[in-house]
């Protein structure tokens, strides 16, 4: 009898490790989903935004941005304007005062649409990087990140070692890293930034391979509950992080890999 009460504790721990398996690859699958379409609306924005942002008519706003192209009336708003700072901190105060509101108070569906506007804002404030880098460097960057992140992603995933002791170092170093980017936008130091985007991709590589553990790590324990507001909520969220990771690393290669127009 002991023996058969034993087997059947074995069967049903194998039963239910197998449907939390199953529902770990449906909720990785939804935050590497919801990324994607955050990165392809960053992209469609930025690209959109920065075709509208230059014409070949000099008297449109007479702002010569290289010969033969002029900054329109929304460029010169969104570069050569106090609007540019908008531009620029309104993601920073997205991240530190409104996304855990939103994750709190609303639902999961107002917290995706919020999502793809976020994603949609950064694409905004990318847009004057096809501006600056030739077309080349920039799809070269992205491919090489893709690939990076990709690899790191699913070294978080599937590595045994626990990552999560280095999780407030890391975040002290973003904190950090933000304090020294907005000093440099005063100083404009050229060394400053270098050393910047150097730490900046090794910081952001990091937090890829932390926040993949992470995002699977919350899952497991979460899982019996099996409150679906939650686990949506929560894919969502993850799906912000690693974003946000991909993004920034991102930016911090196109300072080494891009070439200026």
């Amino acid at each position: 009898m002991a023996e058969y009460e034993t087997i059947r504790g074995t069967a049903t721990t194998g039963v239910r490790t197998a449907a939390i398996d199953e529902g770990l690859r449906a909720h990785m699958n939804k935050v590497y989903g919801t990324m994607s379409v955050g990165m392809l609306i960053t992209a469609a924005a930025a690209w959109a935004i920065a075709g509208l942002a230059v014409t070949s008519d000099p008297s449109a706003t007479g702002i010569m941005l290289r010969d033969g192209e002029y900054l329109t009336g929304l460029g010169q708003a969104l570069y050569a304007s106090p609007l540019r700072w908008v531009v620029m901190l309104a993601p920073l105060a997205f991240i530190f005062f409104g996304w855990n509101r939103i994750l709190e108070r609303a639902s999961s569906g107002t917290a995706q649409v919020a999502f793809y506007a976020f994603a949609a804002m950064i694409g905004i404030s990318f847009s004057s990087i096809f501006l600056v880098y030739t077309d080349f460097s920039i799809v070269q960057t992205f491919l090489v990140t893709a690939i990076a992140f990709a690899g790191l992603s699913i070294w978080g995933y599937t590595t045994k070692r626990d990552i999560s002791g280095i999780g407030s170092f890391l975040i002290m170093g973003v904190i950090g890293l933000i304090v020294a980017m907005v000093i440099n936008l005063f100083l404009q130091s050229p060394a400053m930034m270098f050393a910047i985007s150097g730490i900046g991709v090794l910081l952001f590589a990091a937090l890829t391979a932390y926040d993949t553990q992470n995002i699977k790590t919350m899952y497991v324990a979460h899982a019996q509950a099996m409150d679906q507001d939650w686990l949506d909520k929560s894919a969502i969220h993850g799906a912000l992080a690693l974003y946000l990771d991909f993004i920034n690393m991102f930016q911090f290669l196109l300072y080494f890999m891009g070439n200026q127009e």
